[in-house]
């Protein structure tokens, strides 16, 4: 069962990073409904690389991408993010987490997502998370410049830190 981010937040989420994009590619680490994805597309990204291991959410995103006519600009990887972020081979400007809470590994992925260099230099890296759950400011070459509390949710900001 996939918990789709509620349209609230994601409204709240695309409002306040640029309400549209000129092209670029989104990295969903943890698809669930894709509505992430879908939702970067629709504001004018290219391309999204959508990570999910759950066969059922895999059928609903490719059923919602057949809907919306943008198969071609969705690339689904049925692997554990962690263990295959390596296969990519390009930089992302919007990257988000959301991982099922209970079976999180944010700062580690951030950590890896950094080591690789995926994230362009304007990118963001957005990472939603029970309100309570404490992230590290600073996460390998990452920043957080802000977050956004939206009732049990919290939504961080990361960018890349000066150099």
């Amino acid at each position: 069962i996939t918990r789709p981010t509620a349209d609230r937040i994601k409204e709240a989420v695309f409002s306040s990073i640029g309400p549209y994009f000129y092209g670029g590619r989104i990295l969903d680490c943890y698809g669930g409904s894709g509505s992430i994805s879908f939702e970067a597309i629709s504001r004018g990204m290219d391309e999204a690389d959508i990570f999910e291991i759950d066969p059922n959410a895999i059928a609903c995103i490719k059923r919602n991408a057949k809907r919306f006519k943008i198969e071609s600009q969705i690339h689904l990887h049925q692997e554990d993010v962690l263990t295959h972020l390596e296969t990519l081979d390009q930089r992302y400007d919007l990257i988000y987490l959301d991982p099922p809470y209970k079976k999180q590994k944010n700062e580690q992925l951030i950590q890896k997502i950094s080591e690789l260099d995926l994230l362009t230099d304007n990118g963001y890296l957005l990472v939603e998370s029970l309100k309570e759950d404490m992230l590290n400011e600073r996460i390998g070459s990452y920043v957080c410049v802000k977050t956004k509390n939206y009732g049990i949710t919290k939504i961080s900001y990361y960018k890349r830190s000066v150099r």
